[in-house]
């Protein structure tokens, strides 16, 4: 599944980082353990060429002036080099997007939308150029054959899979936990890894949010140093907890949907002690609301937009209720059936802790 980038939500980050921990927990639910590649592609948005991109765009249902004119936009571009005074000839750019503009994340997915896995069972999540290749344990022998396609659709469009930034981590089921369950070796030339940074948010192997915590929370210190010297060149005290609101409550609640239910009792505990610091120091104020009011508060207002737009690229992972012949109280209007819950897919999944939470 793919995801755009949405700059009139803000939500497409935000949505892939909850695809990509809803995917993982439901193969956990049958499975002992999951692995997860994240791909790196180098200079992926450097090396789209023109010629397979306006290819494959022209199988969409575009307009013919949109499709002209998106192919105007790639063409007629040159580039020289200057060096010592000396002026190169001028070369032509039949490959790259403009990653800045507003063609560029779209025009990669295009390019990318053909890639899929090869094999049945196995998921391959895309946001933009980062990509991430999910296989259940089941399905752990096809591992060498889906990193071998994925190589080989990399060559055939002009891109190069990086195998040292290329990382693995493999998550385990709550039941194989603290036991002897010996996983699969890892591929010789990918490193495995205990936790990876998805969409700049801190997973580790155990599911837990305590490394993305520290991380924030060394972040969010580093700002109010800023915040101190503001206050030392004389910003008023409103001034201050503007910036305060959209620099550090801003880090704090980044994607906070996807990985406030991996948080334990000890991890809000600390998020709400460095709110309570800021508050002393008269950047935030003793009637703002505490981390979980933020999250109840942040999670409604994305679950709701899910359920009422059809096109939410979440809408995949919700299921229509089934109808029914006789009358029954409708429940907030929800129409979606419930997951069923199990030891790995619970309430520390964003989409099972909104259902439950909505038909109530």
């Amino acid at each position: 599944m793919e995801y755009r980038r949405d700059r009139s939500s803000g939500q497409s980050t935000v949505a892939a980082l909850i695809a990509l921990l809803h995917t993982v927990h439901s193969k956990l639910s049958t499975n002992d353990y999951v692995h997860v590649f994240t791909l790196d592609f180098t200079k992926a948005f450097d090396t789209v060429r023109h010629a397979t991109m306006m290819a494959k765009m022209s199988h969409l249902s575009l307009p013919d002036q949109v499709f002209n004119w998106i192919g105007d936009f790639f063409q007629g571009h040159w580039h020289c080099t200057k060096f010592n005074r000396k002026v190169s000839e001028l070369a032509e750019i039949f490959a790259s997007v403009i990653q800045g503009s507003g063609l560029g994340p779209a025009a990669f997915l295009v390019t990318a939308a053909d890639l899929c896995p090869v094999h049945d069972g196995n998921d391959i999540l895309k946001y933009a150029d980062d990509t991430y290749l999910v296989i259940p344990a089941a399905n752990t022998h096809t591992s060498s054959a889906e990193l071998a396609h994925i190589e080989a659709w990399a060559a055939a469009n002009n891109l190069q899979l990086n195998s040292a930034k290329t990382k693995e981590i493999v998550f385990r089921s709550h039941r194989k936990r603290g036991k002897d369950a010996q996983l699969p070796a890892s591929h010789n030339d990918i490193e495995r890894v205990t936790n990876i940074t998805a969409l700049g948010v801190v997973i580790n192997d155990r599911l837990t949010a305590s490394d993305h915590v520290s991380y924030t929370l060394a972040g969010c210190t580093s700002l109010l140093y800023a915040l101190r010297v503001l206050r030392c060149h004389g910003l008023p005290e409103q001034s201050l907890k503007d910036v305060f609101r959209a620099t550090v409550i801003a880090k704090l609640t980044y994607c906070l949907p996807a990985w406030f239910g991996l948080c334990s009792a000890a991890d809000r505990t600390r998020l709400n002690s460095f709110l309570r610091r800021c508050m002393k120091l008269g950047y935030y104020s003793t009637s703002d609301p505490d981390i979980l009011s933020i999250a109840e508060e942040v999670e409604y207002d994305l679950f709701t937009t899910i359920l009422r737009n059809p096109q939410h690229v979440l809408q995949p992972y919700l299921q229509e209720r089934p109808k029914l012949h006789y009358q029954l109280r409708n429940r907030l209007g929800l129409s979606k059936s419930l997951i069923q819950k199990t030891v790995d897919l619970n309430d520390s999944d964003f989409i099972v802790r909104n259902l439950y939470k909505t038909s109530y």
